[in-house]
C-alpha cells in the first residue's frame, strides 16, 4: 500500500467526521463559481446599462467583492474546522507515531489528506454549480428584471477561476494545517481523550454586561431610526454592542443560568432534568464561541437580505415621487398637446386607470414656492387625499422631500405663519395645516395660498408647466413607458421633460437586486457554515456520547428518555443561535420601518421564515441520524 492510498484510506475511515467538512467546502466552492458565471457572463454588462449606466459598475464590483469575501471566510472557516478535525484524531496520530511514523511523514500524511478532500470538493462544487448554471442565470435574470434574460453559456473562464482560487486556498491551509496541527507531545496525542473537563464557570459581572450591551445597543439603533440621528459613529457603536453583548451572552450568562438552574432542587432532581441540565452546561461552554458566530453571521444575513428585499419594493419609489408620469412643459412647447394626448392614449391602451393634474407653481423673492389652492387639490385628490379650503389670510404648508414630510408628521417646529415677498408686497399668512404627505415631489419650501392671492402676488408670465399622471398600477407600466420613451424621445434643449416612476424603480430594483443576490448567496454560504459547525460538535462528541449514554442505559436510562434529552439538548443547540438572530434582525427592522412609509414585515416574515424552516429541516435530519447512531449502542 502506497503512502497516497493509506491517506486515502483514512479519509474513508473518518468519512463521518470530514463529511460537513467536504460538503461546506464544495458548497462554498458553488457559490464563488455562481458569482464567477455571472460576473463573466458577456451579456449582463450591456442589458444592465441599457437601464442605468451604473449598474454594470456596480454589479461588477458587487460580484468581485462578495467573491473576496467568500474566498476569506472560507479560508478561515476550512482552518478552523481542519484544525478541530486533527484535534479530534490526536490518538490516532499519537498511536501512528508509536508505531515509528516520522513528524516529517506524519505531516505529509495531513497534507495529503487536505488536498485530497480540497481537490474533490473543488470538483464536486464546479460540476453542482454547471449542473444548476442555467437555472441561476433565470434566476438572476428574473431578480435584476433583465427582459431578454441571461443566455446560457460555457463559463470556462468562470471555471478556471474558481478552480484555482479554491486550489490555491486548499494548499495554504494544507501547509498550514500540517505544520502547526501534530507539534504535540506523544503522550499528550495518546492520551487526549482521557483528560477530564474543567467544572463550566461563568461571571455574574460579565452576564449582566451581556444584557446592558444588547439593551444599549438596541437604544442606540433605535435612536438612529426613531430620532433621524444620522450618524455612523452612533449606528456603529449600537451594532458593536450587540454584538459585544452576544458574546458575553453565550460564554457567560447562558453558562450561570444553567448553573442557576442546577442549584434548584426540585426543577435538578427532577427525572431526567439532572442528566439533560448537566451536559448542556459543558455544551454550552465548549460552544459557546460557535453559537456567537452562528448568530452574528445569522442576524447579518437576516438583516441583509431582508433590507434587499425591503428597499426592492415599489413603495420607495414612491416615497419620493407618488406620481407615474410627469411632464413639465415650457410656454414655448409646440409639441405639448401632442405629447399629452399620446401619454392618455398608451395608459388608455394599456387599460389603466389615470386621474390627471395640473400645476403651474411660481417663486417669490424669499425664497418660496407658491402653488393656487385648486390646483393643490387637483394634486390632492388625484392621490386619493382629501380637498382643503382656504381664505386669503391662510396658508398650507406642503413637504417636497422626505425630510420635511417626517418633520410635518411630527408636528415639530412648525411656523404658525408663512412670510411671502414679492416686489412691493410683503405678506404675512396664517399657517392653517401642514400636510402630512407629498402631492408635488422637488420642490421646497411649497406654500398652497387662495386662487385670489396667487394672482396678485404672481407677476411673472411664462412660467412652467407640470403634468402629473397617477396610475393605480404603475409597476405594470413598462410597456407604456418604453413606447412613450420611443414618441417622447428625452433631449436636454427640448422645451419638454417626460420621467416616468417605473423606469426609476427598475433601476432601483436593479441596484438592489445586485445586493439581493450578492446578500442572499453569501447569506447562505456563511448559514451553510454555521450548520457545519453545529454538525461537526455533534459527532466530534459522538464517541464520548455513545459510551456515556451507554454506562447511563444500565442504570435505567430508557429509549425514550434518552430520545426526550437528546432533543431538548439538540433545540437548544440548533435554535438558541437562530432565535437571538431573529431578535437582533428583528430589532432591525423594527428601526428600518421608522424610515419608510411602507410596510417590510411581510419582507421580514419571508426571510425568517425561509431559514428556520431550512434549519427545521436540518434539525430533524441530524436528530434522526444521530439517535441511530446511540440507538445501536444501547442493543
Amino acid at each position: 500500500m502506497t503512502f497516497r492510498q493509506f491517506a486515502f484510506n483514512n479519509i474513508m475511515r473518518n468519512k463521518r467526521t470530514y463529511l460537513a467538512h467536504f460538503l461546506s467546502s464544495a458548497f462554498s466552492v458553488m457559490i464563488f463559481f455562481t458569482y464567477a458565471l455571472l460576473l463573466f457572463h458577456p451579456n449582463l454588462q450591456g442589458e444592465l446599462a441599457s437601464t442605468s449606466k451604473t449598474m454594470s459598475q456596480l454589479a461588477t464590483m458587487g460580484m468581485r467583492v462578495s467573491q473576496y469575501l467568500i474566498f476569506i471566510f472560507s479560508f478561515f472557516f476550512l482552518l478552523y474546522s481542519v484544525s478541530a478535525f486533527l484535534k479530534i484524531r490526536k490518538k490516532e496520530f499519537g498511536i501512528l507515531m508509536t508505531l515509528g511514523m516520522s513528524p516529517k511523514q506524519l505531516n505529509k500524511l495531513v497534507f495529503i489528506e487536505n488536498m485530497m478532500i480540497g481537490m474533490a470538493a473543488i470538483i464536486t462544487g464546479i460540476l453542482i454549480g454547471l449542473v444548476f448554471s442555467k437555472l441561476i442565470l433565470l434566476i438572476s435574470a428574473s431578480i435584476l428584471y433583465i427582459e431578454k434574460g441571461l443566455a446560457f453559456y460555457i463559463p470556462i473562464q468562470a471555471v478556471w477561476t474558481t478552480a484555482g482560487a479554491f486550489f490555491l486556498l486548499f494548499v495554504l491551509i494544507s501547509l498550514f494545517t500540517s505544520r502547526t496541527g501534530t507539534r504535540v507531545q506523544l503522550t499528550e496525542l495518546i492520551r487526549s481523550d482521557e483528560k477530564p473537563k474543567p467544572e463550566p464557570k461563568a461571571s455574574l459581572i460579565l452576564s449582566l454586561l451581556a444584557v446592558l450591551l444588547i439593551g444599549a445597543g438596541y437604544a442606540m439603533v433605535f435612536l438612529f431610526a426613531v430620532q433621524r440621528l444620522f450618524s455612523l459613529i452612533l449606528l456603529a457603536a449600537g451594532v458593536g454592542f450587540v454584538v459585544l453583548g452576544t458574546y458575553f451572552l453565550f460564554t457567560q450568562l447562558s453558562v450561570y443560568v444553567i448553573r442557576a438552574l442546577k442549584k434548584k432542587e426540585r426543577l435538578f432532581f427532577n427525572k431526567i432534568n439532572l442528566l439533560t441540565l448537566s451536559e448542556l452546561s459543558y455544551r454550552m461552554k465548549d460552544n459557546a464561541v460557535m453559537f456567537f458566530i452562528v448568530a452574528v453571521i445569522s442576524a447579518s444575513a437576516f438583516t441583509g437580505i431582508g433590507t434587499s428585499l425591503a428597499i426592492a419594493d415599489p413603495g420607495l419609489a414612491e416615497m419620493t415621487n407618488p406620481f407615474a408620469y410627469s411632464y413639465s412643459s415650457s410656454p414655448d412647447n409646440r409639441l405639448k398637446e401632442k405629447h399629452l394626448q399620446e401619454i392618455k392614449d398608451q395608459l388608455e391602451g394599456a387599460n389603466l386607470s389615470y386621474r390627471e393634474a395640473k400645476v403651474v407653481p411660481d417663486y417669490t423673492e424669499n425664497g418660496k414656492t407658491i402653488l393656487k389652492l385648486s390646483e393643490y387639490n387637483q394634486l390632492a385628490v388625484a392621490l386619493g387625499y382629501p380637498a382643503e379650503s382656504l381664505n386669503e389670510e391662510e396658508a398650507i404648508l406642503v413637504p417636497g422631500t422626505i425630510a420635511e414630510k417626517d418633520r410635518f408628521k411630527k408636528n415639530d417646529r412648525l411656523p404658525v405663519s408663512a412670510t411671502l415677498m414679492q416686489g412691493k408686497l410683503d405678506i404675512s399668512l396664517t399657517v392653517k395645516k401642514a400636510a402630512p404627505y407629498m402631492v408635488l415631489p422637488s420642490f421646497r419650501n411649497i406654500v398652497v395660498v387662495a386662487d385670489s392671492l396667487y394672482d396678485r402676488i404672481s407677476e411673472s408670465s411664462g412660467l412652467q408647466e407640470y403634468y402629473y399622471f397617477a396610475v393605480d398600477q404603475w409597476q405594470k407600466s413598462r410597456g407604456v413607458a418604453l413606447a412613450l420613451a420611443e414618441r417622447i424621445p428625452p433631449d436636454p434643449e427640448a422645451d419638454y421633460y417626460l420621467s416616468s416612476l417605473v423606469f426609476e424603480w427598475l433601476s432601483s430594483k436593479q441596484s438592489n437586486g445586485i445586493l439581493l443576490i450578492v446578500s442572499v448567496l453569501v447569506g447562505v454560504v456563511f448559514f451553510t457554515f454555521a450548520a457545519s459547525f453545529i454538525y461537526f460538535r455533534l459527532y466530534a462528541d459522538l464517541e464520548r456520547d455513545e459510551r456515556q449514554y451507554q454506562m447511563i442505559s444500565k442504570i435505567g436510562l430508557s429509549k425514550s428518555e434518552l430520545r426526550r434529552m437528546v432533543t431538548r439538548q439538540l433545540l437548544l443547540l440548533f435554535f438558541l443561535p437562530i432565535v437571538l438572530a431573529v431578535i437582533h434582525s428583528g430589532v432591525a427592522f423594527m428601526a428600518l420601518q421608522f424610515l419608510v412609509d411602507y410596510s417590510i414585515a411581510y419582507n421580514s416574515l419571508i426571510v425568517f421564515s425561509s431559514f428556520v424552516l431550512v434549519q427545521l429541516v436540518y434539525f430533524f435530519v441530524i436528530r434522526w441520524r444521530y439517535l441511530g447512531h446511540l440507538y445501536q449502542k444501547l442493543v
